[in-house]
């Protein structure tokens, strides 16, 4: 049987996992802003999660990238003036809107992707999809070990 971590180490992932993170979306910002991209990483995750699911409610945008919703909200409003983004009233429920990338939105995904890619790269370095794997199934488990 394999011997469970010991209660006092598991305060510590969670600093490794926040600094890792933090580093993350401070080189990737470094990056957007170095070749003038307009957006921030909080951006780019709603415009990612839109290219991949258009026509998401607000509330459906919040739930996929973790965000709440008045901040959510508040990026989508910035989003609508930069043109990169569309609300359009849902038919079935008038009090919630659906959001669209807009052709702008389309071509600063296709845009910054590579970049986005990149930084995923240089991120992984040496590591095998073997390593990759075994990251994900454990904070996996993390996440649904504290639901």
């Amino acid at each position: 049987m394999q011997k469970k971590v010991h209660p006092h180490y598991p305060v510590r992932y969670g600093f490794f996992i926040e600094r890792t993170s933090k580093k993350i979306k401070q080189k990737l910002q470094r990056k957007f802003n170095a070749i003038n991209a307009g957006i921030t990483v909080d951006q780019w995750v709603i415009i990612n999660a839109l290219k991949k699911e258009p026509g998401l409610s607000q509330y459906e945008i919040a739930e996929k990238t973790y965000k709440d919703a008045p901040t959510v909200t508040r990026i989508i409003d910035l989003l609508c003036k930069k043109n990169l983004v569309m609300r359009v009233m849902d038919e079935n429920d008038r009090r919630r809107f659906n959001v669209f990338l807009t052709d702008d939105g389309q071509e600063k995904v296709i845009e910054l992707l590579p970049v986005v890619l990149e930084m995923q790269e240089k991120g992984w370095g040496e590591l095998t999809k073997e390593d990759y794997d075994h990251l994900l199934r454990i904070l996996d488990l993390i996440f649904s070990n504290l639901d």
